[in-house]
């Protein structure tokens, strides 16, 4: 299960990300992360804008919602999720898992 974790302005979502992928795409989940992989090289944010796009479409989300907090260099990354409540981020969650 993805260990969501409560933050003043919303849920924290950990993310595993895989750069450098043959296509955009849900992976599943790993060590308690949502796996995403990305066809966006990781160099010069490329690869966080491309996950941050990623999970928008797929999590139904609009930009503003979603901002990396942690792990800009690293394939472990934590994202604040706003305006939504952590069951409902489950239920979305749940969908494309």
């Amino acid at each position: 299960m993805i260990e969501l974790q409560p933050h003043a302005e919303g849920i924290i979502l950990p993310v595993r990300a895989q750069p450098g992928a043959r296509r955009d795409e849900v992976r599943g989940e790993q060590n308690q992360a949502l796996k995403l992989a990305v066809t966006q090289v990781a160099e010069k944010g490329k690869a966080n804008r491309a996950i941050v796009e990623l999970l928008c479409k797929t999590l139904g989300l609009r930009k503003s919602q979603v901002e990396l907090v942690s792990g800009a260099i690293s394939a472990e990354k934590r994202f604040l999720i706003r305006q939504v409540t952590e069951q409902e981020l489950r239920e979305k969650l749940a969908a494309v898992v």
